[in-house]
C-alpha cells in the first residue's frame, strides 16, 4: 500500500493555516466526565505537532448516536475540558460545527490556538457524506487533517467529503494505524499467528476468511469457538452457540484452512459454569464434553499453555477478541494468559477490537504490545482487505 502524507511530511508550512482536525473523540462518559481518555490521548501527537508548527486548530468528532439532532447529554464539552487538562491550554467548544458564528471564530484562529467544534452528529447531514453540509464544515479552514481512525471506515462529510474540499493529511495516529495493520497482511513475520475471540462466526467471517490466506495458525477462543465445536457434532451444553447456517459456515473454514495449510485450531478443554455469575460451580472438561445444562465460559488450562506457546514461537501476533468473559473474574484466566503471552512476546504483537484493549488495559498491558489499535471496526475491515473511505479520501506518496 502507498504511504499516506501525513502531517510531519514535508510540502506543508503549518504555520499560520487554520486546520480542521477530524479526530475519534468517541469516548465512554460517566456523570458528565470522561470515563476513559485513551482515544483522547491518541489524538495529542497529531494536535501538538499541529500547534508547534504554528498552526490554529478546530478539533471535530462525533460522540454516540445522537441520531441527527442536538442531545445535550452527547455534547463534546467533557471532551473539550478533558483535552485542554491534557494540553494544559486552553480548548473552547464552540456551539456548533457549522454556521456564521464557528466560521466567524474559525477566521479569527491564531497561531497556535485549538478550539473544538461540537458533535457532527447533532446534523443529519453528517452521516449521510452531504457535500453541502461538507462545504460549511470547511468554511474558514486551509487545511483538513483526519486523525480518526476509527472513524475511517464510515463515509462521513467529516472523513470524506470534506477531504476533497481542502489540502489533505493524515494524522499521526491514522497513518500509524495504516501501516502498522496493513503491514500485518503485507509482511508479516513468520510464523503468523492470530488469536481469535468475541461472540459470533458470522461476525468474523471475512476476517477468518482473508487471515486463513496469510496466518500460519489461527487461534479460536470466546464464545464463537462453540459454533465449530457444535458444527463437529459434539455438544456444547447451554453455551451460546449460532445456529445450522453459521455452523455450516464454521465447517467451510475448517475445510478452507486444510486447503491453505493454515492450522484453525479449537480449544482442547473449555472451563465451564453451572451458571452465568461470579460465583457459579465451575469445571473443566474437554472440549467436546460439554454437559447438558452447563456454559462454556473460558478456555481450559491445556489450551491455555497451548496457545501461550504458539503466541512465544510466532514472528507476528494478531489478537481480536477475548477468550472468555474476561468482565468476570473467574472466567477471565484465557483472556489473560493471551494478553501476557503477547506481552512477554518478542514478536510483533497486534491487538484490535475494543474488547481486546479493554482486556489489556484491565490487566496493565496495553503499552508492553507493539500497537494497541483504536478503531475496532475499521481495523477489521482494513484487515479484511476492504477499501476505508477516510483513508481512501487522503494523498499518499
Amino acid at each position: 500500500m502507498a504511504r499516506l502524507l501525513a502531517v510531519d511530511d514535508p510540502g506543508v508550512d503549518w504555520s499560520g493555516t487554520r486546520v480542521l482536525v477530524r479526530a475519534d473523540l468517541n469516548v465512554p462518559l460517566e456523570d458528565g466526565r470522561v470515563a476513559d481518555d485513551a482515544r483522547i490521548r491518541a489524538s495529542l501527537p497529531t494536535l501538538r505537532h499541529l500547534l508547534r508548527s504554528g498552526a490554529g486548530v478546530a478539533v471535530c468528532s462525533h460522540l454516540g448516536r445522537p441520531k441527527g439532532r442536538p442531545v445535550p447529554e452527547l455534547s463534546l464539552r467533557p471532551c473539550a475540558e478533558r483535552l485542554a487538562q491534557l494540553l494544559v491550554r486552553r480548548v473552547d467548544l464552540l456551539p456548533d460545527c457549522v454556521g456564521t458564528e464557528v466560521a466567524r471564530r474559525v477566521g479569527a484562529l491564531r497561531r497556535g490556538e485549538i478550539v473544538m467544534l461540537e458533535n457532527v452528529r447533532f446534523h443529519p447531514e453528517e452521516e449521510q457524506n452531504d457535500p453541502g453540509f461538507a462545504r460549511r464544515l470547511a468554511e474558514g479552514f486551509t487545511h483538513y487533517v483526519n486523525d480518526a481512525f476509527g472513524a475511517a471506515h464510515r463515509a462521513h462529510a467529516s472523513t470524506e467529503a470534506v477531504a476533497h474540499l481542502l489540502p489533505a493529511r493524515a494524522g499521526l495516529l491514522l497513518r500509524r494505524e495504516v501501516e502498522v495493520l496493513s503491514g500485518l497482511l503485507e509482511r508479516p513475520a513468520r510464523p503468523f499467528v492470530a488469536v481469535l475471540g468475541g461472540a459470533k462466526v458470522a461476525d468474523k467471517l471475512p476476517l477468518i476468511e482473508q487471515l486463513l490466506t496469510r496466518c500460519d495458525r489461527i487461534l479460536i477462543g470466546g464464545a464463537m469457538c462453540f459454533t465449530f465445536i457444535a458444527a463437529l457434532g459434539d455438544p456444547v451444553g447451554a453455551s451460546r452457540c449460532e445456529g445450522p447456517e453459521e455452523q455450516r459456515l464454521a465447517l467451510g473454514l475448517l475445510e478452507a484452512a486444510g486447503r491453505l495449510n493454515c492450522a484453525l485450531e479449537l480449544p482442547l478443554d473449555i472451563l465451564i459454569a453451572d451458571r452465568f455469575a461470579e460465583d457459579a460451580d465451575l469445571e473443566v472438561v474437554p472440549s467436546d464434553a460439554i454437559p447438558d445444562g452447563w456454559i462454556g465460559v473460558d478456555i481450559g488450562p491445556q489450551t491455555q499453555a497451548s496457545y501461550r506457546e504458539a503466541i512465544s514461537g510466532a514472528g507476528t501476533v494478531f489478537w481480536n477478541g477475548p477468550m472468555g468473559a474476561f468482565e468476570i473474574p473467574p472466567f477471565a484466566e484465557g483472556t489473560r494468559v493471551v494478553a501476557e503471552a503477547m506481552a512477554a512476546s518478542g514478536a510483533v504483537t497486534v491487538a484490535g477490537g475494543g474488547d481486546s484493549a479493554a482486556a489489556l488495559a484491565a490487566f496493565g498491558l496495553e503499552d508492553r504490545l507493539t500497537h494497541v489499535s483504536t478503531g475496532g471496526g475499521a481495523a477489521l475491515e482494513l484487515l479484511e482487505g476492504r477499501t476505508l473511505p477516510g483513508v481512501a479520501a487522503l494523498p499518499s506518496a
